[in-house]
C-alpha cells in the first residue's frame, strides 16, 4: 500500500517537511496522486538502502545518482524540483558542463529511451524535454566568461532536425570556453548555414548536429554549401546519426565530436595565429 509522505516521515524519523525536501530533490522516489505526493514501500526501502551505503566501510563517499534523481523529477514533471537537484548537484561540487553533460543529457538519453519502448507517454517525455529547456535558460548565464572572446562559432541542427536542446547544450558550453557562439537552432536549410558562414564576422567553426539518419542528406548539402562560400572554415559535425570520425570526413565535414565538450577541445586546438588573422580580416 502507498505511504503519504507523512507516514514515510514517521517510518524514516525525521519530519514530514525533510521528506518533502527529499522527493522534490530528487532523492525519493514519489509520485502525486490526486493531489497528494504517494510513495510505494519498495521505494522507500531503497532509499533507507542507499542512505546506508552512501559512505562505504573504506570510507571514500560515492557519487551521488543525481542523472536518476533528475529523471525522477522530469519524469514527474516537476519543473521546480528539478530545478532543486541541479542546485544540489552544484553545491556538491558539480561543474556546469557536468550538469549538461552527466547529469541532464542521461536523464533525457533514457527518457527518450523508455518513450521509445512504451514504458512512457510520449506526452511525459515531451513535457520533460520542456521543463529541461527551461533548465537551460536558467543556467545559459552562468557559462558566459568574462573578457574578450576568441572568436565566432555557428552552431545549428540540420534541415529536417526538430530537437534543439544539444545545439543549446552546446552553444553554453562553447561560450563557458571563451568563444562567440551564433546559434541558429533547428530545421536550418544548407543556405542558412552558408549565409552564417559568408557574412559572420571573425568566424572560424561551423558545428552541425544531426540525429536522425534520414537528415543526413541535409547533412551532406550544408557541408558543401558552407565549402563553397567559406572553404577555410572548420567544419564539425556531431549527433546519433555520426557515429565516429571516418563517418564524419565521408559526409565531407572536418571532424567528429562526439558531444560539446569534445567540439570545444577541437576548437581550443586552433592556432593563436589563425585567431589572429581571423579578426584581422573582420576588421577589414
Amino acid at each position: 500500500m502507498d505511504l503519504t509522505l507523512h507516514e514515510s516521515a514517521d517510518q524514516l524519523g525525521v519530519h514530514y517537511m525533510t521528506v518533502y525536501r527529499y522527493v522534490r530533490l530528487g532523492l525519493l522516489r514519489a509520485d502525486k496522486v490526486k493531489g497528494t505526493w504517494r510513495v510505494l514501500p519498495s521505494d522507500l526501502e531503497a532509499f533507507q538502502q542507499t542512505a546506508v551505503e552512501a559512505v562505504p566501510e573504506h570510507g571514500a563517499r560515492r557519487r551521488a545518482p543525481w542523472a536518476e534523481r533528475l529523471e525522477s523529477r522530469l519524469v514527474a514533471g516537476d519543473a521546480q524540483g528539478s530545478w532543486g537537484v541541479i542546485e544540489a548537484a552544484l553545491a556538491s561540487g558539480a561543474k556546469l558542463d557536468d550538469i549538461y553533460l552527466e547529469l541532464m543529457a542521461p536523464a533525457l538519453q533514457s527518457i527518450v529511451s523508455r518513450s521509445l519502448v512504451g514504458e512512457l507517454d510520449v506526452s511525459v517525455e515531451r513535457r520533460a524535454t520542456v521543463i529541461a529547456f527551461r533548465l537551460v535558460g536558467r543556467l545559459g548565464p552562468r557559462f558566459t566568461r568574462r573578457g574578450r572572446n576568441k572568436a565566432t562559432v555557428v552552431v545549428g541542427a540540420v534541415s529536417g532536425e526538430t530537437h534543439g536542446l544539444g545545439v543549446a547544450i552546446t552553444a553554453d558550453i562553447l561560450r563557458q570556453r571563451g568563444w562567440e557562439v551564433s546559434d541558429l537552432g533547428v530545421d536550418v536549410p544548407a543556405s542558412g548555414f552558408a549565409y552564417m558562414a559568408r557574412t559572420t564576422d571573425s568566424i572560424v567553426a561551423v558545428g552541425m548536429s544531426v540525429l536522425l539518419g534520414a537528415n543526413l542528406v541535409s547533412a551532406v548539402e550544408s557541408i558543401a554549401a558552407v565549402r563553397a562560400v567559406a572553404p577555410k572554415i572548420l567544419i564539425v559535425i556531431g549527433g546519433t546519426a555520426v557515429p565516429n570520425q571516418d563517418h564524419a570526413v565521408s559526409l565531407g565535414a572536418d571532424h567528429w565530436a562526439s558531444d560539446p565538450r569534445q567540439f570545444a577541445d577541437l576548437l581550443d586546438l586552433i592556432e593563436p595565429a589563425a585567431l589572429a588573422a581571423t579578426r584581422r580580416t573582420s576588421v577589414r
